[in-house]
C-alpha cells in the first residue's frame, strides 16, 4: 500500500471517529491521534487546543453539545513527505449543536505523522463556521453556578446547555 493510501485509511478512521463524536461519543478520538504534548486542533467553533489533554477535552466537550451529526471530507488531496503527511479538502455535512441544526461546509487541513509504521493525527484545522458561531452565541454553557459565555469552549468547563434569552 502506498503512503498516500495509508494516509487515506488513517483519514477514514479519523472521520469515522469524528462522526461518532458528532453523535455524542468522542472516545474513538484516542485511537486516531498521537497522544503527545505537541498535537493541536483548531475547531470550526473557534479557539485552539495544544497537547493531547486539551485536544481530547475539546472533542469530549463538543460531544456533549452535538447530536445527529454526519460529516464527510470531499475534494480530498493527500501529500506525503517522509513520515509526515497532510490532507486538505472540504468537510460537508450537518449537525445539531445544542439542539439547533447547522450545515457543515468548511475547508479543513489535517496533518498526520507516521511512527513505527502507523499514521495518526497531529493537527486538525477547520475554518471557523459562522453558522456554528451564531448558534453558540445563543447558547450558554454552565459550570457549577457560574455561566460561561459561548463560544469560549475551553477544556474543563461545563457541558450543560440551555438557551440564552436575547432581547
Amino acid at each position: 500500500m502506498s503512503g498516500e493510501d495509508e494516509v487515506r485509511k488513517a483519514s477514514q478512521l479519523f472521520y469515522d471517529a469524528l462522526n461518532r463524536m458528532a453523535n455524542g461519543d468522542a472516545s474513538a478520538m484516542a485511537d486516531v491521534w498521537w497522544q503527545t504534548e505537541t498535537v493541536s486542533t483548531m475547531h470550526p467553533t473557534g479557539g485552539q487546543n495544544v497537547g493531547w489533554d486539551a485536544v481530547e477535552a475539546s472533542f469530549d466537550q463538543m460531544a456533549h453539545l452535538v447530536s445527529g451529526g454526519n460529516i464527510a471530507l470531499k475534494d480530498q488531496l493527500v501529500r506525503v513527505v517522509g513520515d509526515v503527511a497532510y490532507e486538505f479538502g472540504v468537510e460537508h455535512g450537518e449537525i445539531a449543536l445544542g439542539g439547533h441544526h447547522a450545515t457543515i461546509e468548511h475547508r479543513v487541513t489535517n496533518i498526520y505523522e507516521r511512527q513505527e509504521g502507523t499514521w495518526k493525527l497531529v493537527h486538525h484545522h477547520a475554518d471557523p463556521s459562522s453558522e456554528m458561531l451564531v448558534i453558540l452565541s445563543r447558547l450558554e454553557l454552565v459550570s457549577g453556578s457560574e455561566p460561561i459565555e459561548a463560544p469560549a469552549l475551553q477544556p474543563g468547563q461545563g457541558t450543560i446547555v440551555r438557551e440564552r434569552v436575547c432581547d
